[in-house]
């Protein structure tokens, strides 16, 4: 059995402090500005807030109750690991789903309230800022669990499922799969602006949840020009944990032989090694660029047929 490092530990306590992070930010979007103003969208949370809406049963129960049923069966598929970290989330989902809404419902004091007593924050008449808001801050938070290897269940098990094999957009994918639960929402209002609002908002995650992830995963590639090549190289392999290449060239103006070092690195590494390029050579001629992306060891797995 494998023994897990300090490091390794380290890095798990990271993922679960930020995919509770990430929850808190997409449970927020829902109690403070999507469930007060009747917006929906996809996936169990979706599905949830309609059974809500037409019978008031809480919608964390709905989303813990079908989730239970998924995850039955997406164990095998995503394995333990993915599937633990996807069982903290739904079980912390739904508890902070329960709280927020308590705290919405009993400590907020809001301008205009709904029919049943619920708390309009933004006032009434303002459903799109709503929307726009509440949208927004779902995606940060699908967005950051999903970087740190978590899920929210539902919808969300089936486009990591499919990202797990193949380059497809997660966004996209969850956008796919949730089209059908927004337009069944039309049944509980017989509203097509509610529909439409629907749609805004499964959009706006989309859009917020793949910048999210994109520019988490954004890399640069260097090419370095120096004479102390060598110990440059050195520096960056040691302090910066990445890899280098060196290339034989000739500097056509000179005529001299020249080293170029080739460098692929994460985007927030940037800062990082143009410092201990200085350090070692002022002199030093740097070429930064970016790349749309880097597969391979360190970097984003390839997932092809």
């Amino acid at each position: 059995m494998h023994k897990l490092t300090k490091a390794e530990i380290m890095r798990e306590v990271k993922d679960y402090i930020y995919i509770t992070l990430g929850l808190i930010s997409y449970s927020l979007g829902w109690a403070v500005f999507l469930l007060p103003y009747q917006i929906t969208t996809g996936g169990t949370t979706g599905i949830g807030a309609i059974i809500y809406y037409a019978t008031g049963f809480p919608i964390q129960w709905s989303y813990f109750i079908i989730n239970a049923v998924l995850m039955t069966f997406a164990i095998r598929i995503l394995g333990p690991k993915f599937s633990i970290k996807t069982t903290y989330a739904i079980f912390m989902l739904t508890f902070l789903l329960w709280l927020f809404q308590l705290v919405v419902n009993n400590y907020i004091k809001a301008p205009d309230m709904t029919p049943d007593g619920k708390p309009l924050l933004l006032g009434i008449g303002q459903d799109f800022m709503a929307c726009i808001i509440g949208a927004a801050m779902c995606g940060v938070g699908l967005g950051i669990t999903f970087n740190y290897n978590g899920s929210t269940g539902g919808t969300d098990i089936i486009a990591a499922v499919v990202n797990k094999y193949r380059d497809v957009s997660l966004g996209r994918m969850i956008m796919i799969c949730d089209v059908f639960i927004i337009g069944s929402c039309y049944f509980i209002f017989h509203d097509w602006r509610r529909v439409i609002f629907g749609f805004v908002t499964l959009f706006i995650i989309g859009v917020v949840l793949d910048w999210i992830i994109n520019s988490a995963r954004q890399s640069v590639q260097f090419f370095i020009f120096s004479k102390k090549y060598d110990e440059i190289a050195d520096r960056i392999i040691k302090d910066a944990d990445r890899g280098v290449t060196v290339l034989d060239g000739t500097g056509w103006y000179s005529k001299n032989n020249v080293k170029v070092l080739v460098v692929l690195a994460k985007n927030r590494q940037s800062l990082e090694i143009f410092r201990l390029v200085k350090r070692i050579d002022p002199n030093a001629f740097i070429s930064q660029s970016s790349v749309i992306g880097v597969y391979g060891e360190g970097f984003d797995k390839l997932k092809v047929k």
